[in-house]
């Protein structure tokens, strides 16, 4: 009895103490491993001493002074390496003191990093001194791991290398405020709790076909995922593309958008593929287009005629043509407003797909393809024209970005976005995993890094479209908490993209996430999600790994405004979710460790006060509820007395 009491004391010790670091600097994700001498850190080595590497002392006639140690290593021939060792899986900061003398006149050169056989790539600037440059947060396993510096590119000089443990984010930072200041209440009640679960869970979203649906089943794949993991996804995304001033028609998309948040209480996220005729120069305004005679790709892709930059001259065709889609996306969202319903905006997504320097048509769709400054204000003359011309203000406008070397230089600014977004497809191309097939499980940390960064933080960061379904557990661990993930539509056995299929998600994985309560699903939405104030605290989700295995613990921490009445005490009930369980126990100790971000209300401090009832919370309270989860006393026989605690534990 004393090894079992002492066993589960140790679990609740464990999963608390896992749960507290999650916003400490180092991550106690996993077992620690004592196999090996642990690298303390930072960890600092000369670009010689890597594996690999020559000295160096000048890039022949070159000198760059200032290099610590006996000189520098120069990337040029083999691949030059290091290795750390850690005890616990988690996200480790790479930098270097570089300097790279060639292409002063060009964008920088491609340097590629490799983490345990993973590669990924960094642009590296001209620089003819000694400077600081950020490789990235990559994640080590616990034990020993590889780091390389591939020359695939080459020719970057290497002062030094320097691992360290990442910093967690302060996702606190992100504003609830929305960049419309004359938003509607239901579209700032949505934007209040989007602010109040970021960095604690993410939302699950499923975008609709349209155009007649799945096999003309609109609800295909949500009855399709409620089917496998028992939930319906809390997002519905759709597209407003079949109002257009070509082959418009109406698919209905705004009515099932207005179903799915007044009579279903779902959240809806939209995105805008608007079509332009190919044929632009030889287009009458108002004339009918075949929907085979238009498109949204780029110029060079579809031969069309259409002039991005002509949208932002006022008497120009294609000014013209712009106002009137505008008008029509307008009327749709009208019906919205009216309905007081308010709508993740996602237009003109995608702009800086294909990378590039753009001016050349090498965009994917046509809003991009005249590069960055034509894009900004092409974003600001619909935002414009939207909240002033047309008096829209249910909008919650999402920018998607990209992470190269300039996406930068493609935001249209804070005073015009809501929420930062990225599009995840990396199955087929730009894996990251080290597999070649299959779902890729990844939660791509270096893109939401650099999404976070693009604001400081200041803006939410979502997941607006996605192939496979990151596991939760590498959300977690990587710090990667994306607001929310929406795999696009699935086409079915007739063709088409079959993002729910085998090929691209772990039905295993995608049912663990769904089932979890870290992710927020349709049932799971508050009731009172449209008139939103901030006053219901989310549940926090904490992921402990060891080997192969991962557990994972939810606890609910319930507004300190609630009433409180001692005939109301439910004794071991700490989360004052009804019940008495081990999440009690790890709340108890997450506070005791961490008050500051651990909260517990007053009826749940008067819950969980089981021992020597009267004289607060202590861990003695924590392992006391814990009896009663491995069944060695019953709910009834709390509080305890000290003395009651000392018995059980001989």
């Amino acid at each position: 009895m004393k090894s079992k009491i002492k066993n589960a004391f140790s679990l609740v010790v464990a999963s608390a103490m896992t749960a507290v670091s999650i916003s400490a600097v180092m991550p106690a994700y996993a077992e620690k491993d004592t196999s090996a001498e642990m690298t303390q850190f930072p960890y600092t080595i000369e670009g010689e001493n890597m594996e690999g590497a020559e000295l160096w002392t000048s890039i022949y006639e070159n000198e760059i002074p200032g290099y610590s140690g006996e000189g520098f290593t120069y990337l040029t021939g083999g691949a030059l390496s290091f290795n750390v060792t850690v005890p616990e899986d988690g996200m480790y900061q790479i930098s270097a003191k570089v300097a790279q003398i060639l292409d002063k006149e060009g964008n920088g050169r491609m340097e590629t990093i490799a983490v345990n056989g993973s590669e990924y790539s960094k642009n590296v600037p001209y620089a003819d001194k000694w400077t600081d440059f950020n490789f990235g947060i990559v994640r080590l396993k616990a034990g020993e791991n590889k780091i390389e510096f591939l020359n695939k590119y080459g020719y970057v000089a290497i002062d030094n290398v320097t691992v360290s443990v990442a910093e967690k984010k302060d996702y606190s930072l992100a504003t609830d405020e929305t960049c419309d200041k004359n938003a509607t209440p239901e579209t700032k009640a949505l934007m209040k709790y989007l602010k109040s679960v970021y960095g604690k869970h993410t939302i699950a979203g499923q975008q609709e076909i349209y155009g007649g649906g799945h096999k003309d089943n609109y609800e295909w794949e949500n009855e399709f995922l409620e089917e496998l993991t028992g939930k319906v996804p809390a997002i519905r995304g759709v597209d407003f593309m079949n109002y257009n001033p070509l082959y418009g028609w109406d698919d209905g998309t705004t009515e099932r958008a207005i179903e799915w948040v007044k009579e279903r209480n779902g959240i809806l996220t939209a995105s805008w593929h608007i079509n332009v005729p190919i044929d632009f120069e030889n287009y009458e305004l108002g004339d009918a287009v075949d929907w085979t005679e238009c498109t949204y790709k780029n110029y060079q892709a579809s031969n069309s005629t259409f002039n991005t930059a002509k949208v932002l001259e006022e008497d120009s065709k294609e000014r013209a043509y712009f106002e009137e889609a505008m008008k029509m996306l307008a009327e749709q969202l009208k019906k919205l407003q009216d309905e007081n319903v308010p709508i993740i905006l996602r237009p003109l997504h995608e702009a800086q797909g294909n990378e590039g320097n753009y001016g050349d048509g090498t965009s994917w769709f046509w809003w991009g393809d005249r590069g960055a400054e034509v894009y900004k204000e092409l974003w600001k003359l619909l935002y414009t024209t939207l909240t002033e011309k047309y008096d829209l203000h249910n909008i919650i406008w999402e920018f998607n970005s990209y992470d190269y070397s300039n996406s930068d230089t493609w935001y249209p600014g804070d005073e015009y976005v809501d929420i930062v977004a990225y599009d995840k497809y990396n199955v087929e191309n730009n894996r990251g995993d080290g597999k070649s097939s299959g779902p890729n499980l990844i939660a791509i940390s270096s893109k939401f890094d650099y999404l976070f960064n693009l604001t400081n933080g200041k803006k939410m960061v979502a997941m607006a479209e996605n192939d496979t379904v990151p596991a939760m557990d590498n959300m977690l661990i990587e710090d990667a908490n994306w607001l929310y993930f929406c795999p696009w539509y699935d086409g079915g056995e007739d063709g088409g993209t079959a993002f729910l299929g085998e090929a691209y998600q772990d039905y295993d994985e995608l049912t663990k996430m769904y089932q979890s309560e870290y992710c927020i699903t349709l049932d799971e939405l508050p009731e009172n999600l449209y008139s939103f104030e901030g006053e219901e605290s989310p549940k926090t989700t904490t992921t402990t790994t060891s080997g192969d295995k991962s557990t994972t613990t939810t606890t609910t921490t319930t507004s300190t405004s609630e009433k409180t009445s001692d005939n109301d005490t439910k004794f071991g009930d700490t989360n004052v979710d009804g019940k008495v369980n081990i999440s009690d126990a790890v709340l108890i100790m997450q506070a005791i460790a961490n008050p500051d971000e651990f909260q517990i209300t007053e009826q749940g401090k008067l819950n969980g006060d089981v021992v020597d009832n009267g004289n607060g919370l202590t861990n003695i309270d924590a392992l006391a509820v814990q009896y009663v989860e491995i069944k060695t006393i019953k709910e009834s026989d709390l509080p305890l007395t000290s003395e009651d605690v000392d018995k059980l534990s001989k």
